[in-house]
């Protein structure tokens, strides 16, 4: 599957903690994301859809709906609901897995949920679901920081209503370095050789019109100032994504946007 190059961008982050200059792979500062490609309407048997490509992590995400929910409590009579399912394919990982969903993508599924819901006006689907599937193609790291960005394209792509688009970073802290954007080797590092002092992960979404976070997830042994300057971090690297995605949801809905009347 090629991604639509009239749609991608090449975006940088800054880090204020240590010199950009560093031995991260393909010559990567420590606060570079990674080149990023993106293309709504793929799957076309879906409401909406999104591919995105971030070095070598490569995520597809479908929505369906919205339906009439199963469930008739008095939550759903009154809002709708988002329902995301978070699939690591079975060849994504260096580790071959199953197709069955594990504990962890159950916990990657709710953070993905968690992230998207205060960006979708679930208020205007009462009695609803909203379906978000999300499989990743290739995980090299990163994947719920990326996934969260994947399936809110997908969400505009289908028309749903939303208060902002939300965008998500992640980085690794090593001490005094901030890796931004970190692949699935700068990820595990520390998790392999256990968390020392001031070392963790962090991921953020973001609502960038609105400046407001909607997501943060970070784990480790980090210093008060330490994570501030982290989360701080992950905020600008959403806002140096979001005129990728924009520009790739404005051509989906140019494509999808009927003929000019005949004169």
């Amino acid at each position: 599957m090629q991604p639509d190059r009239d749609a991608t961008g090449d975006t940088e982050t800054t880090d204020d903690v240590s010199s950009s200059s560093s031995s991260r792979q393909g010559s990567r500062g420590n606060g570079d994301v990674r080149p990023l490609f993106a293309r709504c309407g793929l799957v076309s048997q879906a409401k909406g859809s999104a591919y995105l490509e971030a070095g070598n992590t490569k995520i597809i995400c479908s929505v369906y709906g919205p339906r009439e929910t199963e469930r008739k409590d008095e939550t759903d009579m009154k809002s709708g609901r988002l329902a995301c399912d978070f699939r690591l394919a079975p060849f994504s990982c260096p580790k071959r897995g199953a197709w069955i969903q594990g504990a962890e993508e159950r916990d990657l599924s709710t953070g993905l949920a968690e992230s998207l819901q205060p960006g979708v006006c679930l208020h205007r689907y009462p009695r609803a679901q909203i379906d978000v599937n999300v499989v990743v193609l290739e995980n090299d790291g990163s994947v719920l920081a990326h996934a969260v960005t994947c399936a809110s394209m997908a969400l505009a792509d289908a028309g749903i209503e939303m208060y902002d688009t939300v965008l998500g970073c992640a980085l690794r802290q090593d001490r005094d370095r901030r890796l931004v954007d970190p692949d699935l080797a700068e990820e595990q590092g520390s998790v392999r050789e256990s968390y020392g002092d001031n070392q963790g992960r962090v991921a953020v979404a973001l609502l960038p019109n609105m400046n407001q976070i909607s997501g943060l997830r970070a784990d480790g042994e980090m210093r008060a100032d330490t994570l501030t300057a982290a989360v701080r971090t992950c905020v600008e690297g959403c806002h140096k994504l979001y005129p990728v995605v924009q520009q790739a949801i404005l051509r989906a809905v140019k494509r999808k946007a009927p003929p000019p009347p005949e004169k």
